[in-house]
């Protein structure tokens, strides 16, 4: 790996994260510590309770729709692709949708998304993560527009990732979901530190729980640039 930059495009989980519903389920309880142990061998057993949907995660075509496949179903092939970001942040407000003219504008700048790409949606709407309230705004925050989902599908893209609670700003509508997750396509959600990757040019690695009949999964996400 001496010839990449390694990003951690994953935010930490903790019980305080800004989440659809402001509740991350999130807890670490300690079963057996070390102070419980006899001898110089010690070690601490933990158990984990966190919602399948919380911090940076992955949302599989199961999430909207029966019998698709779920997290353990989707190919390891199509978790590790090329990887482009689409930069409207200088622009992106809470009110803001990501149109087809923003991805034909990143097209003539760059290239045409190429058929296996993950698209990452960089609004900068991340710089609100700490701030879970703010983040949060009563679900109204950057998301993207139907026809652009679309529009996107049609190129054969394998997944879309976004910096905020998701692609959807509305629970009644969920569009992008509809669209995307229905194509056999998956969602990445709270994406963070995108801006530091490239526009074109990284790998992305998405590496969820292998959890079978999971819907959604938290993942750690990872961007590989090339320094060759």
């Amino acid at each position: 790996m001496q010839n990449y930059k390694i990003i951690d495009l994953t935010h930490e989980v903790n019980p305080e994260i800004p989440t659809w519903d402001l509740t991350c389920g999130y807890f670490v309880k300690t079963m057996r510590d070390y102070r419980h142990c006899e001898g110089d061998f010690k070690f601490r057993s933990q158990d984990l309770d966190i919602r399948a949907s919380a911090g940076t995660h992955i949302d599989s075509p199961a999430h909207c729709f029966e019998n698709a496949p779920d997290v353990s179903e989707i190919p390891i092939e199509q978790l590790v692709a090329p990887c482009i970001v689409i930069d409207v942040s200088d622009r992106a407000h809470e009110n803001y949708k990501v149109l087809v003219q923003d991805i034909e504008l990143f097209e003539k700048k760059y290239h045409e998304i190429k058929s296996g790409t993950f698209v990452i949606i960089y609004t900068g709407w991340s710089r609100l993560w700490d701030q879970p309230k703010k983040y949060h705004n009563n679900l109204v925050f950057p998301s993207v527009s139907g026809d652009t989902a679309k529009f996107l599908v049609q190129k054969q893209i394998i997944g879309l990732g976004i910096d905020t609670l998701s692609p959807d700003c509305d629970e009644k509508g969920s569009f992008v979901h509809a669209i995307v997750l229905g194509a056999h396509k998956y969602i990445v959600e709270n994406i963070a530190h995108a801006n530091l990757l490239p526009p074109v040019g990284s790998t992305i690695l998405i590496m969820p729980l292998k959890a079978k009949g999971a819907a959604e999964s938290p993942i750690r996400l990872i961007g590989l640039v090339s320094q060759t």
